[in-house]
């Protein structure tokens, strides 16, 4: 009987191990699977957000390509603009002949003429300059209008103003045609431009 109990106690125990092995293993199992989902899942998700990240950044260039392309239509239509205006206003009303070189002049006409090129302007805008300020003062750095207080070649107003390019401004026509320049340059982009104001209103 003592022996028949032991037995059956060992085949008890032994089916308690079995049972418990087997849940060890399916409660591996399930881990194991949930481990495998989640690592799909954060897979997914690290896709997903590497998508959403190049799918921004595409958006953000091409918004970027559009903005500078944008802009850089508007700046050549303003450029466009700008041209057409100072053709329209530096055209003169008349056509001169083209001196061959700044040689054709002398006196203070010739030194005007150096200067203006090297100023930047061609040799075909020196008629209008020289037009011009034969009227104004004939080319005479020492013309002075009591009036108004114009003075030199090019006729500042007040005179002074051509002092930043040299002490010697009220009789030098050296700064007195650099001033000139600067001016027309500024305000009317070419001399014939300035001529042209001067031909329509009297003064430039």
């Amino acid at each position: 009987m003592t022996l028949l109990l032991g037995v059956a106690g060992g085949l008890y125990l032994g089916d308690r191990k079995a049972d418990k092995n087997e849940a060890a293993q399916l409660e591996a199992a399930i881990q194991a699977a949930e481990k495998a989902e989640l690592d799909i899942i954060r897979a997914d998700y690290a896709g997903w957000s590497r998508r959403m990240i190049e799918e921004r950044a595409e958006d953000e260039r091409i918004a970027r390509e559009a903005a500078e392309a944008a802009a850089a239509e508007e700046a050549r239509k303003k450029a466009a603009e700008e041209a057409a205006r100072n053709k329209n206003r530096n055209t003169p009303t008349t056509n001169y002949p083209i001196p061959a070189s700044c040689s054709e002049y002398s006196g203070h006409r010739a030194t005007g003429c150096a200067l203006m090129l090297d100023w930047g302007f061609p040799l075909s805008e020196f008629p209008c300059l020289e037009k011009l300020w034969t009227k104004e003062s004939g080319w005479n750095p020492n013309s002075h209008n009591s009036g108004s207080g114009a003075h030199g070649i090019p006729q500042a107003l007040p005179g002074d103003k051509m002092a930043v390019y040299g002490a010697d401004w009220a009789t030098n026509p050296v700064p007195q045609i650099k001033w000139g320049l600067d001016y027309i340059k500024k305000r009317y982009s070419t001399p014939c431009g300035a001529w042209s104001k001067f031909q329509s209103q009297g003064w430039y």
